[in-house]
């Protein structure tokens, strides 16, 4: 949004907002920062189509741009696009050049048409494997230049750049498609009218949400080609229809199937290895045992063995040592509470039932050697996300103005795990006292302080600028992050192993790791049941009895989480990871809202499950609150 706003400053313009029943206070975060937007507040999810159409309805511009809210714009990118548009009146839409949170170039900046044949290319992989063939790569037309501007057939809806007029011949958007499908159809009604779509790529945008991004998504699979089943009706004859819809529903069951088998596969394949191995240990440890005529009940192999195997894995499962990057510690403590579950139930048989706490005992220090000899291989071998460590200490690159750089870097030292380095970079000419150098001589600073991640303060430096370095440097191995002004945001992809898929927030990862979501979501269930089968007294200590009941019984199917941010209109906690509504806040001990906004940064970052047991401890007399 700020970046929009500055490229407003030349041109007369009007921004809406389109809300679809977002629940992450977005909302009010728009109208307290930006009060000239006019918000559209939708009570529902309408889908993409009707919540554009609701904004286009009411506006009073010559032209129209459909922009995505994961997106950020030059400087110059209005009036450039604007410009263009003047000089060709039978321009009817306009895309612009379009790249990912890494630096690199979205495809999906130009498309031709989706016609069954180059459908078939892009299904079955044909135009991936010839992507500048003017037969096989029509889909993202790969053989015209990225840096010419072309007549082209589709346009991208992340930016869709329209004349008022255009639209107001063809129609607006078609609310057949609730998501995925429309900018095509939208596209090809603008070259039906007698106009011409054009990609201009004078201009770029950063687009974190990018097409090629989300195509491991089953879900995106189901509607991304659904939808074009409906382009196919609505466009083609009905022999084309029929052909393309063929094609697209193989395309749906194989690209999914495959999506399905390879995440099985990749999930299971390890628990798979090592189940064979515990158990097979196992075996080896009890006819040893045989060998030296001690007796060895026949039930052991057959029940016993697997049931400790199980036992064993399922414990270091919950403990998250399946999680990657590997931990040894995890699989200690996994196997060792593995070990007292089984001994605890060990102690529970009839004498008949018992044989050998020794086995047991011997079986624990044979699994943990097998974790901690197969773990260590797997760093050896393939490294990466089964490397041992955790995280590496980055070295950071923050660009802006002092006052800026010293905010950011003391964000990164309240928030980060750890820092290696942080280097600063003057955003002007002059370098200061404390500063490695200028904007200018960033790729020099990047190359010898071998920095991990570059910080752009967008107070400071120009969206252009900005766009224009991380198209520079998208074939180093680095991050880019933006600081928005006067906030805890720093906008950017995750990780060197994405494209730019997810907009960060500082390094508040912690209540995000699948170890913390599970121990979270079994604390809630743990609450919830317990609470619900002592009802009959707790309801004693309560005065609104029959909230109480409400929020255990939500707590209990996923709906509520015990704890929970504390949201309010003017709270910061936009971009913080997504969780339930809470019952319970880090924050109900204070009421000031910069302390809750902070209690909320740091219940994130620094989140266990003694946080929730804490805040439980400390605020239970608040459970019947709405």
């Amino acid at each position: 949004m700020n970046s929009v706003f500055k490229a407003l400053e030349n041109v007369n313009g009007e921004v809406f907002v389109v809300d679809n029943n977002s629940i992450d206070n977005s909302l009010e975060m728009v109208a307290s920062k930006f009060p000239s937007v006019k918000l559209i507040a939708n009570k529902e999810n309408v889908g993409f189509s009707k919540a554009n159409n609701q904004a286009i309805e009411i506006s009073n511009g010559k032209y129209v741009l459909l922009l995505n809210p994961d997106t950020v714009v030059e400087e110059s990118t209005f009036t450039k696009t604007i410009d263009f548009l003047n000089k060709h009146p039978k321009a009817g839409g306009l895309g612009v050049r379009m790249l990912d949170g890494k630096g690199n170039f979205l495809p999906e900046s130009k498309r031709g048409l989706p016609t069954p044949s180059v459908a078939f290319y892009k299904i079955f992989g044909i135009s991936t494997l010839f992507p500048k063939s003017k037969l096989f790569g029509k889909y993202h037309l790969g053989y015209l230049p990225e840096n010419k501007t072309n007549k082209i057939e589709i346009l991208s809806g992340a930016f869709m750049l329209l004349r008022k007029e255009t639209l107001n011949k063809i129609g607006l958007l078609d609310e057949t498609f609730f998501m995925y499908g429309e900018d095509i159809d939208l596209s090809y009604r603008v070259l039906q009218g007698g106009y011409d779509n054009y990609y201009f790529p004078e201009t770029s945008i950063i687009h974190y949400k990018g097409e090629s991004t989300k195509k491991s998504s089953v879900n995106y699979v189901f509607v991304f080609y659904n939808a074009m089943i409906i382009f196919a009706k609505k466009h083609f004859s009905q022999n084309n229809a029929t052909l393309f819809s063929f094609l697209i529903n193989i395309a749906i069951y194989l690209r999914a199937g495959i999506a399905i088998f390879s995440r099985f596969v990749k999930k299971s394949i390890l628990p798979g290895v090592d189940f064979i191995a515990i158990y097979s240990l196992l075996i080896i440890l009890s006819t040893y045992w045989q060998y030296y005529n001690i007796k060895f009940p026949t039930y052991i192999v057959s029940i016993s063995l697997p049931a400790y195997t199980i036992v064993w894995m399922l414990s270091n499962l919950y403990m998250g040592s399946y999680d990657l990057p590997s931990k040894i510690k995890k699989h200690f403590s996994g196997t060792l509470i593995g070990t007292l579950l089984i001994l605890i139930v060990y102690g529970l048989l009839p004498k008949s039932l018992q044989f050998s706490r020794l086995f047991i005992l011997i079986g624990t220090i044979g699994v943990i050697t097998y974790y901690l000899i197969s773990r260590f291989s797997l760093h050896l071998i393939l490294g990466g996300k089964y490397g041992l460590r955790d995280s590496q200490p980055k070295t950071f690159a923050i660009i802006g103005s002092s006052d800026e750089i010293l905010r950011v870097n003391n964000l990164l030292i309240q928030t980060h795990g750890e820092i290696k380095e942080s280097i600063f970079v003057s955003s002007t000419n002059e370098k200061g006292k404390t500063q490695h150098g200028t904007l200018d001589q960033l790729d020099q600073i990047v190359h010898i302080h071998k920095v991990d991640e570059v910080i752009f303060c967008a107070k400071d430096i120009s969206s252009n600028a900005i766009i224009s370095w991380m198209s520079q440097l998208a074939n180093k191995p680095i991050d880019f992050k933006i600081a928005q002004p006067d906030t805890l945001f720093l906008i950017g992809s995750n990780s060197t192993h994405t494209s730019g898929e997810d907009l960060y927030v500082l390094n508040l990862h912690a209540i995000s790791k699948t170890s913390n979501i599970r121990n979270k979501r079994t604390f809630d269930l743990s609450f919830a049941l317990t609470s619900l089968l002592i009802s009959p007294i707790l309801v004693l200590f309560f005065q609104d009895r029959k909230q109480l009941l409400i929020n255990c019984l939500q707590c209990l199917i996923g709906k509520k989480s015990l704890v929970g941010y504390d949201v309010t209109p003017n709270s910061k906690t936009i971009g913080l990871p997504s969780i339930k509504k809470g019952i319970l806040h880090p924050t109900d001990v204070n009421n000031h809202q910069e302390i809750k906004d902070k209690l909320n940064l740091i219940y994130a970052r620094d989140y266990s499950i003694w946080k929730d047991i804490e805040i439980l401890k400390r605020s239970w007399k608040k459970l019947d609150s709405k």
